[in-house]
C-alpha cells in the first residue's frame, strides 16, 4: 500500500484503509470500489466487485467511543457525590449535581466530568453553554425555566451523550 500514483489519483490504498478504520469505528460500513468505471455504485448493485469493511460495533457503542476519544473537551463540570452515584447507576447528569463549571463551551460541546475529588470520571456532550450551565448549576430541573426564561432540557448531560470511564473511571460497586 502506498500513496497516490498520479495527480489525478484520490489517495493511495493506505489512505483508503485509514478511511475505512475511521468509518467502521464510527459505526458505519464502508466499501472501496474501482474509480475507473462510470457509476461505480450502480456497478456494485449489479454485482460488480468491491471490498467491504463492516463495523464491528453497534452505533451506540461507536457514538460513545467518539465522545470519549475523538472530541476535544472545551470545559469541565465538577459534580457532587450524589451525582457520581447517579452516573454510576446509569442516570443522566442533572444541574442539581453540578458544583462547578470551568471553561468556555457551547451547547453540544464535549466536556470533562469530574467528581468532588477532581478525578475525571467521564466525558459528555453538554446541553447548555458555559454561561447558562453556571446559572443553573446546583438547581433543580423545575428551576431551569424560571432561571433561563426558556424551557430547556432537564439534564445537563443526557445519559446517551455521556461516557463513564475508562480514564479515571468510576470504580464498580
Amino acid at each position: 500500500a502506498g500513496s497516490a500514483g498520479s495527480e489525478l489519483s484520490r489517495g493511495g490504498m493506505t489512505t483508503k484503509i485509514e478511511a475505512a478504520k475511521i468509518a467502521t469505528t464510527a459505526g458505519t460500513h464502508m466499501l472501496i470500489a474501482s474509480g475507473k468505471i462510470e457509476h461505480p455504485l450502480a456497478a456494485i448493485a449489479d454485482g460488480g466487485r468491491c471490498t467491504w469493511f463492516l463495523t464491528p460495533a453497534n452505533p451506540v457503542t461507536a457514538r460513545k467511543r467518539w465522545i470519549a476519544g475523538s472530541l476535544e473537551p472545551k470545559g469541565t463540570l465538577t459534580i457532587d457525590a450524589g451525582a457520581v452515584a447517579a452516573l454510576r447507576a446509569g442516570k443522566s447528569l442533572l444541574p442539581a449535581g453540578v458544583i462547578r463549571v470551568d471553561g468556555q463551551f457551547a451547547r453540544g460541546d464535549a466536556v470533562v466530568v469530574r467528581g468532588p475529588d477532581t478525578h475525571e470520571i467521564g466525558r459528555g456532550l453538554v446541553a447548555y453553554d458555559a454561561e447558562n450551565a453556571e446559572k443553573i448549576m446546583g438547581r433543580s430541573s423545575p428551576d431551569v425555566m424560571a432561571i433561563l426564561g426558556i424551557s430547556g432540557r432537564s439534564e445537563m448531560i443526557h445519559r446517551d451523550d455521556l461516557v463513564i470511564g475508562p480514564a479515571g473511571a468510576i470504580p464498580p460497586k
